[in-house]
């Protein structure tokens, strides 16, 4: 899904697609080291949750880069692909939200893990009301507002996971 959402979202010209496009790229990133670290010792899991706080740091520092990119240079994003591939972004998330609920209390690893997925349901549908808004609104800001509030979503959970992951990481030093 993340090609499919950087293609698409290059194409478009959308701050929104492209953002989510990382956020897929990440959340693969994640999980796998999340599924590498179930076994381990808290204080992998701990790692495992510093991590996964820096890659949403990362994005989130790196979608806002964009939206003031795409707010300095004007250019009419396509609405109808941004919509598509939002509908298609959050089937995927949906299936991947389903599978972590039940596991969402079981410790900071999967805690951290889920909270990426509940976030990318946020964020895809809010790319499907982008899409729906710059097809009416035939603006360029829709894009630009959904995807600066996507990098906010980024930041504000990343400095979560970073502030549990770390300390996590003091309590097992100590």
């Amino acid at each position: 899904m993340f090609a499919v959402e950087t293609v698409a979202g290059m194409a478009a010209h959308s701050t929104s697609l492209l953002a989510d496009a990382s956020d897929m790229l990440g959340d693969a990133l994640v999980y796998g080291f999340s599924l590498y670290v179930l076994t381990r010792d808290e204080m992998w899991q701990a790692r495992a949750a510093l991590l996964k706080g820096l890659i949403m740091l990362a994005f989130g520092l790196g979608v806002a880069a964009e939206a003031v990119y795409k707010t300095l240079h004007p250019i009419l994003p396509d609405g109808e692909t941004i919509g598509v591939i939002g509908l298609l972004a959050l089937a995927a998330n949906t299936g991947c939200f389903l599978l972590l609920y039940r596991h969402r209390a079981d410790n900071l690893n999967m805690s951290s893990v889920w909270l990426c997925s509940r976030n990318d349901l946020f964020a895809n549908a809010g790319v499907i009301v982008t899409g729906i808004a710059v097809i009416f609104t035939q603006s360029r800001w829709p894009d630009i507002i959904v995807g600066g509030a996507i990098a906010a979503l980024f930041l504000k959970s990343a400095f979560s996971v970073l502030r549990q992951s770390l300390a996590a990481l003091h309590a097992q030093a100590l």
